[in-house]
């Protein structure tokens, strides 16, 4: 069978479809989409993306086949168990459709290496499963005005997004206006903790992939500037308008972006965390401060001694190297993880830095 006639089999189900035609096709086999993950998520995209056409696909994942991933993750088999997923699954895609460019990329996206992997495609796929991966994702689309199609999925509950696209109004939503900061983990568990119908990340992933083919060949409406939510129990799904935030949060400039500390900001961190009980023995020590890291009009105020110094004004902290136990806070824990973490790098070792777990928030309700 000649090249021709293979394109022909392989796409004739698609191609005479209302508005889709071999120009869709053709606008396909021209795109670059890249994969951010090969788990749950990426596995349905992955498939979908590569039987539908796209003509370049790009896996990132620095994990390797776990047998608890079987469960959900059906592009994998017993005899991959061990192996790198990036690396199976472009063996896999190019044995489906080897009329596609696939590369694959076994290691983990960060902000020193997002950038440049990012600047060589068209549309960008978040697959991941953590908080720092999602943020690099955002900010690095953002900087680079890539569309950035946003899956996560927790227990029965899925949530797609189309990010850093016009929407009808033509505004662009970042998942900064859906997350301005990150929810702390007590909040927001993984599927290791929380748990996950297999079934789920399946049918979230084939939605990405949808939004994906949309964006490509500009048939029906994508959900740019909307958050779907999809409860697999009920099968009910709402669609949220995204309120664009009018001041953007998050690096402005390439050097803003790869200096930024996302394991910080995350939370993701070594800085111990105390609670109330704590607070109080603590500041009973000579030579211990509390610092309140919110901005100077957020109540309420805390009831024990503390100083304000917002997080925003970090980068002209005063002297305190005469202090030897400094304890931050915020209103919910996460934005004292991200300050913590700033004073540990600016103080080092000499001080000891500990955060309030659960902020004020939690404070308050003890």
């Amino acid at each position: 069978m000649d090249a021709n006639n293979e394109q022909y089999e392989r796409y004739k189900r698609q191609v005479p479809l209302p508005g889709f035609g071999k120009e869709g096709q053709e606008k396909l086999s021209r795109a670059k989409v890249l994969v951010v993950g090969a788990g749950g998520l990426g596995c349905p995209v992955i498939q979908y993306l590569a039987a539908a056409g796209i003509g370049t696909i790009g896996i990132i994942d620095g994990d390797r086949v776990e047998l608890s991933n079987l469960h959900r993750q059906v592009l994998y088999a017993m005899d991959d168990i061990g192996h790198l997923k990036a690396a199976v699954a472009a063996g896999k895609v190019r044995k489906v459709n080897p009329q596609i460019d696939c590369r694959e990329y076994p290691f983990i996206i960060t902000n020193k290496n997002a950038l440049a992997l990012i600047g060589d495609y068209d549309i960008v796929v978040d697959c991941t499963d953590n908080f720092v991966s999602r943020y690099i994702l955002a900010d690095a689309c953002r900087l680079l005005d890539k569309p950035l199609v946003f899956a996560a999925v927790f227990q029965f509950e899925g949530q797609v997004a189309v990010f850093n696209m016009p929407a009808a109004n033509g505004q662009k939503s970042s998942y900064r206006d859906l997350f301005p900061e990150p929810p702390d983990a007590a909040s927001a568990p993984d599927c290791n903790i929380a748990g996950v119908l297999g079934v789920l990340p399946g049918i979230i992933g084939m939605l990405q992939a949808t939004e994906v083919i949309k964006i490509i060949t500009s048939i029906g409406e994508t959900l740019s500037g909307k958050l779907l939510n999809y409860d697999i129990r009920s099968l009910n799904n709402i669609i949220i308008e995204l309120d664009r935030r009018k001041q953007q949060t998050g690096p402005v400039t390439r050097e803003e972006f790869e200096s930024m500390d996302y394991e910080w900001f995350c939370g993701s961190s070594s800085i111990p965390g105390i609670d109330k009980v704590a607070l109080t023995e603590m500041l009973a020590i000579p030579n211990t401060i509390a610092i309140d890291v919110r901005e100077m009009n957020e109540s309420p105020e805390a009831s024990f001694p503390h100083r304000r110094i917002p997080l925003s004004a970090f980068n002209q902290l005063p002297d305190l190297s005469g202090f030897d136990n400094i304890i931050v806070f915020c209103q919910g824990g996460t934005r004292s993880v991200k300050a913590a973490g700033m004073l540990k790098e600016k103080q080092g070792t000499e001080i000891n830095i500990f955060h309030l777990l659960g902020g004020l928030t939690a404070y308050n309700q003890d």
